[in-house]
């Protein structure tokens, strides 16, 4: 007689408890979220929070743009001058190249790299927007431009002052190069800000940068000083200096505040020119900002 089926319980689910709960506290938002992503990506700039070799290349540049400061102020110290022997706006115009290999190098940094590993559209998941991620981007690469810029600027005028020298003149001079500061820190990284976004590749994107800025800056040299020596008393070459971000902040800042001297000294032409020249200064930022932000809307 054969045996009945064995009969078994239909397997049953069980329930345990781990412990989880869910957050109820406060949400953040998106103002700290994009006051987060901009204090990252200032860091990013510099390397911070980054692997050693990422430190590299920025403290490297610092130290290059600093330490000509202080050797500039120790000679005035040894020698007992009664000024400086450069000009704070005119001493960001001797390292422009210096400031432009840093701002080619690390704009790509802040942008390219979320293109290449495709991390744009996780920030675009939370409440942060497509506008607040540009103006966090773009807030960081310019503020890390005007701190290296900086930088110097106060060695230069704290190295003047304990020297005993002209505090007012030095004052007001050490004012003319925050603007400058400024201007470089705007005019040169928007314009570097539009080229890193448009391609996820970092060295392209450092490659284009840099061979816009210092094609740009020589061809508008060249054109100056060529001119310079074939024209007489005409200032009809210094327009060339509108083709180059850094030469049209040169230009503005020594016609604004009557900078400079010599024959290849870059000012903008009188006071039209002087129109001109801020004229197209903003139309160079807010341009590049509004191309950056249709860059990010299909993104």
């Amino acid at each position: 007689m054969p045996l009945p089926p064995e009969t078994r319980s239909a397997d049953t689910g069980v329930i345990h408890d781990i412990g989880y709960r869910g957050y109820t506290g406060p949400r953040l938002g998106r103002t700290y979220a994009t006051r987060a992503l901009f204090t990252q990506s200032l860091r990013a700039a510099y390397g911070l929070g980054r692997s050693g070799k990422s430190k590299v290349l920025p403290m490297l540049v610092l130290g290059v743009i600093t330490v000509p400061a202080l050797i500039f102020v120790a000679v005035s110290v040894v020698m007992k001058r009664d000024e400086l022997p450069v000009e704070y706006a005119g001493y960001l115009s001797i390292f422009s190249l210096v400031i432009s290999v840093f701002l080619a190098s690390q704009a790509p940094v802040l942008l390219s790299r979320d293109l290449r590993y495709q991390t744009v559209p996780l920030y675009f998941s939370r409440p942060i927007t497509r506008t607040d991620y540009v103006r966090a981007k773009f807030g960081a690469m310019v503020c890390a431009q005007l701190l290296l810029m900086a930088s110097p600027l106060l060695v230069l005028y704290i190295g003047a002052l304990l020297a005993g020298m002209d505090f007012g003149h030095n004052t007001a001079h050490f004012l003319y190069g925050l603007v400058a500061a400024v201007l470089y820190a705007l005019v040169p990284t928007s314009v570097a800000v539009v080229i890193a976004a448009a391609t996820p590749r970092r060295g392209f994107g450092v490659a284009a940068i840099m061979g816009y800025l210092a094609v740009s800056a020589a061809l508008g040299a060249a054109a100056v000083g060529i001119s310079n020596r074939s024209t007489t008393g005409s200032d009809a070459p210094q327009w060339m200096s509108l083709i180059s971000p850094t030469d049209l902040v040169e230009s503005l800042v020594n016609e604004l505040f009557g900078l400079g001297d010599g024959f290849d000294r870059r000012h903008a032409p009188g006071g039209l020119g002087l129109a001109v020249f801020a004229l197209v200064a903003v139309a160079m930022v807010v341009g590049s900002y509004r191309l950056l932000l249709r860059r990010y809307r299909n993104v």
